[in-house]
């Protein structure tokens, strides 16, 4: 037996030897696997799983997330213009995402199930530079309890909130930290004409608590009873009334304001190959899968489900939403919208 002849030190450095080399191995794997950079807006607790998800199907690719609120992420995405930090864009408002293709920063790409995204939910170039996820829209949440402390009065549309029953006790995302707070203000706009919108937000400012810097906080301070109305959207309003909160979720009737969530490839990119994997993944029924868990309308169609406190046609509900007018002039809106009522946004 040749094996018994080599001696104990000699076997040892053997072993040595052997367990090093599958350290190296295992070393070179990971230093094999490729890091992707993405800034997101997405809410904090979706994340973890569309990350797990991606990561299952991509075992080769990281993901590391920059998160923060729709308007901080796009004013640093363009204030990194020249050195642009950020791999892919997941998660960020269509109108944003229009902003950055117009200063040349997003890559042409279509990904492989482009066919099935809805045409209202992606660029409609024949090679877009941003693909839809999901949809989201304004909603109210009112705090029941508090309301009957009060003796609010019943909201069923946007007039409502101006009524003077109202003063001080409703919160609003700022419009230019929040996605959410740009849409509803650009529904505004929109519906009623530029001047009848501004008047509307001048009434409705008189009411008005604290403008926060996210979409979710208002709904959180309603559900807290911190403040009796938050002004939010539709996914936290569902989550914070199924989690418990003595809520009422309204809808108003004169519409609302909504924008998409969608993905993009920074033309900077020096990893284009798993950027491209993650714009492919981002489309697929398996991601729209778990979007569902959180959205009702989804950019595919076949994978949305019906959620419980989110009425059925809210399609149908969605006021008419002009993509490339919202872009255009969102610096200007949010100037006058500053001029006009930065005094009650909170400290951030």
């Amino acid at each position: 037996m040749r094996h018994a002849l080599v001696s104990r030190p000699r076997r040892l450095a053997l072993w040595t030897a052997a367990a090093c080399a599958l350290l190296g191995v295992a070393g070179q794997a990971l230093a094999a696997k490729t890091e992707l950079l993405v800034y997101s807006a997405l809410e904090a607790d979706q994340i973890k799983a569309y990350k797990v998800g991606f990561e299952k199907v991509h075992p080769e690719i990281e993901l590391k997330f920059v998160r923060d609120s729709t308007g901080i992420i796009t004013a640093r995405l363009l204030a990194e213009k020249a050195n642009p930090q950020a791999d892919v864009i997941w998660g960020v408002a269509a109108t944003s995402l229009m902003l950055l293709d117009k200063q040349g920063m997003l890559a042409p790409y279509a990904p492989k199930n482009l066919g099935k995204v809805r045409a209202t939910m992606r660029d409609p170039a024949a090679t877009p530079t941003w693909v839809g996820m999901d949809l989201w829209s304004s909603a109210v949440c009112a705090n029941t309890v508090e309301a009957a402390k009060r003796k609010l009065p019943a909201i069923t549309s946007w007039a409502d909130l101006t009524k003077p029953e109202f003063k001080g006790t409703i919160t609003m995302p700022h419009p230019a930290s929040s996605g959410t707070g740009y849409l509803m203000v650009a529904a505004w706009l929109q519906m009623m004409g530029e001047d009848k919108g501004w008047a509307y937000m001048d009434a409705l400012h008189q009411n008005i608590g604290v403008y926060t810097h996210s979409g979710s906080k208002p709904c959180r301070q309603a559900g807290a009873g911190e403040f009796p109305v938050g002004l939010s959207f539709e996914y936290r309003a569902n989550k914070t009334k199924k989690d418990g909160a003595p809520i009422d979720i309204v809808f108003p009737r004169e519409g609302l304001g909504w924008d998409v969530e969608a993905t993009a490839i920074m033309k900077t990119s020096k990893k284009q190959e798993a950027a491209k994997a993650l714009a492919d993944w981002a489309v697929t029924p398996e991601a729209n899968q778990l979007y569902a868990a959180n959205f009702a309308v989804l950019a595919l169609p076949e994978a949305q489900e019906k959620h419980e406190f989110i009425p059925a046609d809210l399609e149908k509900r969605l006021a008419k939403n002009d993509f490339n007018w919202s872009a255009a002039n969102r610096e200007r809106i949010l100037t006058e919208w500053a001029r006009r009522y930065e005094a009650k946004a909170e400290k951030k």
